[in-house]
């Protein structure tokens, strides 16, 4: 017999059962219907105590509770539970004499039609009393609990199910809803008791009422939701892998960001493997060698759901080898997906092959059972090949699975191609940049430079920042700071120009602010030919010159930052000057600011990238700046760090360029200065005074040149110029003999004919001296010719 089911499931064919009680508790009556539902024959029951009769001790007052759920013990042994109600008999008086107790019990309910629907539903469904005993389950529960009704009708539900978070939740929305008389729904995600693998439940608990509207139960309905959870779960996964994956621009990390998606979601153990190309600059290869005894990757990224990741038998950064028939090998020249189980042989292999290769007490994990190995492939190109193993999950990986994988390995692909793309184009902007900065600055005794330049952290790319020194004649020196504001290789290649043209305007020996015309009218033509519009780039220049001499600093600027000024006694301070405009602006003019510097002054000039940036207060970096270059550290180089240091954030958003100059003088044991009347009988006097300077020099070997040069331009003075004529001998790394006069014509090189009686001075200058030139002064020219010194001057 199955157990009964109570009126409140349904109208459904009912078995009524009626019985006599005298008050205490005795069996006066017994209908048919009773012994139809427990069995017992009335001669067998009338006269006994109902207690007997009791699968348990009825509760103190079950009777005269009027109605209630009762466990009986059929006659052939197992427990049927009863719904009964109790009216009173009463007497002649009126007094209560004895009780007639009804219950109601369908036979066969299986056979009815509502029978059948709950019996056959395909959700789980049963039925709890008030104390959270089974009353009736369906056979779907039954399946899902792996037992038959007959073994849990009764029993209370904590006695049936091992201690465990889900089952403590059960029993609580149980007693909830027995409680409030409000039905619940919630979700669970357990192991149904009848197999190993993970469920979903959406469960419906509601309350079961009588016709008194009393409360007699509880019943539910679990759907097995597994399929959608573990759909939604994916699709959670795949929206996750589309926020947390390309973060940044870098080949590993992102590798990395997939191992942290998988592991342990998706797999015990995981691994990426890159072809060496990826991780360069080089174009992909035609094929991956498909003839080849085996594929080569190298590990970037691996990770465990296990601390210290022991499966890993290949180091991060080192290489791997796969044979051709390793799954992971078949999924790159399959180009899709490849599952691998305990049923394949290369399995196997390949695991014994990992555990060979493991250190020592670490073996690759026994337990393995399941491996998905997916290639990465973006944009028709395959990358390397991602590994994913299963060891404590009992679930193997199935074809949903290979197309999640498939899925994720394509978001990471591109990610990591994007990655590689902007590596290979940001080195090739740094080398295009490092090309055009100074390798190797020139010799010279101005100043002793330090300089630094500083690709930005950004993924803006590589900007126009540049510096350059270049030595002037009369052993002057010109310091050079630009910036061309954007980034990329457009950027690298304006500020080529621009450099390329201040070297060019700088060998003229303009005066700063008029080469910074002559710059801005350049950058003007190039924008109107070329099409490249860097004024509105906003290209910015700072121009100094430095008189080793004079001891003097001229310098203009094109909305250039001012640089700062580090006096001998640790004074810093910002140099006042007015910038003109950025370059390409044009019509508007610049100024130029002079300063008279002791020697061992240190002069920072720096591109805006220093102390601007988005997420810094400008003033702030600037105080930091000039904080920093007062520091006590001795040489210039160990200088240059501890200002980045102090100043520049770990990731900088713009590039960085900063030259420092410390500047040196030329004192008056190295400099001799005549002033010469305009009278030809003066050149004379005037050869044997350099004479005897050289002498005083110990440089008599350059007598002969150096009397040739001087005769020659001090005779061009008197003839063509005007007064006042001045002939200064430099002694530097170079003899510098420069002869300035008050006309500003410059003179021309030219080659004398045959019968012509001049002409051919300047050309014996130009053939016996290193180089020579001249310059526009304020008050006239200069004409200068350099003689190497051999030994140099130390």
């Amino acid at each position: 017999m199955r157990c009964g089911k109570p009126a409140m499931l349904g109208r459904m064919e009912q078995v009524v059962a009626t019985a006599i009680l005298d008050a205490k508790g005795v069996v006066a009556g017994w209908s048919e219907g009773a012994r139809r539902l427990t069995g017992y024959a009335a001669e067998e029951v009338v006269g006994r105590a109902v207690a007997e009769f009791l699968a348990e001790e009825a509760p103190a007052g079950a009777v005269t509770a009027r109605a209630g759920a009762v466990l009986v013990r059929h006659r052939d042994g197992h427990p049927v539970s009863l719904f009964v109600r109790a009216y009173d008999l009463l007497g002649a008086d009126g007094g209560r004499t004895g009780f007639v107790v009804a219950a109601e019990g369908p036979e066969g309910p299986e056979q009815t039609l509502a029978g059948r629907a709950f019996q056959q539903a395909s959700m789980s469904m049963s039925v709890f009393d008030t104390r959270h005993r089974y009353l009736r389950l369906n056979d779907a529960a039954c399946r899902v609990l792996g037992v038959s009704q007959t073994e849990l009708i009764g029993r209370y539900y904590p006695d049936t199910v091992e201690e465990a978070e889900h089952s403590s939740g059960f029993l609580h929305h149980l007693r909830q809803v027995a409680e409030t008389g409000r039905p619940v729904h919630y979700e669970s995600f357990s192991r149904a008791p009848a197999g190993n693998r993970e469920h979903a439940w959406n469960i419906e608990m509601w309350p079961v009422r009588d016709g008194a509207d009393g409360l007699v139960g509880v019943a539910l309905a679990a759907f097995d939701s597994t399929e959608q959870f573990w759909a939604r779960a994916r699709l959670a996964l795949l929206n996750e892998a589309a926020a947390t994956i390309g973060t940044t621009l870098d080949v590993v990390h992102t590798a990395e960001e997939l191992i942290e998606l998988m592991v342990p979601r998706f797999a015990d153990f995981a691994s990426v493997d890159l072809l060496d190309w990826v991780l360069g600059t080089e174009e992909p290869p035609v094929s991956l060698g498909e003839d080849a005894d085996h594929v080569e990757l190298r590990r970037v990224a691996h990770g465990s759901r296990t601390e210290g990741t022991p499966e890993a038998a290949v180091p991060l950064g080192e290489k791997d080898f796969y044979p051709p028939s390793s799954p992971p090998a078949r999924a790159l020249r399959a180009g899709r997906a490849v599952l691998s189980g305990t049923d394949d042989p290369e399995f196997g292999r390949w695991v014994a092959e990992r555990n060979s290769r493991g250190p020592a007490g670490r073996p690759y994990r026994e337990g393995a059972h399941s491996m998905l190995a997916v290639p990465l492939r973006a944009r028709g190109t395959t990358l390397g090949v991602a590994v994913g193993v299963r060891m404590g999950s009992p679930e193997p990986y199935a074809e949903d699975d290979a197309v999640l994988a498939e899925e994720l390995a394509s978001r990471a692909a591109v990610c990591i191609d994007n990655a590689r793309r902007f590596c290979r184009e940001r080195s090739t902007a740094l080398a295009l940049q490092h090309s055009l900065l100074p390798r190797g600055l020139p010799g010279q005794a101005a100043v002793e430079v330090a300089h630094r330049y500083l690709p930005c952290g950004s993924l803006a790319g590589i900007g126009g920042d540049w510096f350059d020194v270049i030595p002037l004649a009369g052993s002057r020196v010109a310091l050079v700071v630009g910036d061309v504001v954007g980034h990329g290789i457009p950027s690298s290649a304006t500020m080529g120009r621009l450099r390329t043209a201040v070297r060019a305007l700088a060998d003229v020996d303009l005066p700063p602010d008029e080469l910074l015309t002559h710059l801005d009218d350049l950058v003007t033509h190039l924008t109107d030919t070329v099409g490249d519009d860097v004024g509105e780039l906003g290209a910015t220049c700072l121009y100094a010159v430095y008189d080793p001499v004079s001891r003097r600093l001229d310098l203009a600027a094109a909305g250039h930052p001012a640089p700062a000024l580090v006096l001998p006694d640790g004074t810093v301070r910002l140099v006042e000057m007015t910038a003109g405009p950025p370059l390409g602006v044009g019509g508007l003019p610049f100024e130029a600011t002079e300063l008279r510097l002791p020697e061992g002054s240190v002069v920072a000039l720096y591109t805006d990238g220093l102390v601007e940036d988005r997420d810094r207060d400008v003033d702030h970096s600037t105080a930091e700046f000039c904080r920093a270059l007062g520091a006590r550290v001795g040489s210039l180089e160990a200088l240059a760090d501890t200002v980045l240091k102090a100043v520049l954030p770990e990731n900088p958003g713009d590039d960085v360029a900063l030259l420092l100059a410390r500047t040196r003088a030329l004192g008056a044991d190295r400099v001799a200065t005549w002033d010469v009347l305009p009278d030809p009988a003066e050149v004379a006097a005037t050869r044997q005074a350099v004479i005897e300077q050289l002498a005083a020099w110990e440089l008599e070997e350059t007598a002969f040149v150096t009397e040739l040069v001087v005769s020659e331009l001090v005779t061009n003075a008197i003839r063509y110029g005007a007064p006042p004529i001045q002939l200064r001998l430099i002694r530097d790394r170079t003899l510098i003999c420069e002869v300035s006069d008050g006309s500003s014509t410059s003179p021309h090189l030219r080659r004398a004919h045959a019968f012509d009686e001049g002409g051919r001075g300047l050309m014996l200058v130009a053939q016996l001296t290193q180089r020579w030139g001249s310059r526009q002064t304020a008050s006239g020219k200069t004409i200068w010719a350099e003689q190497s010194l051999t030994p140099p001057v130390r």
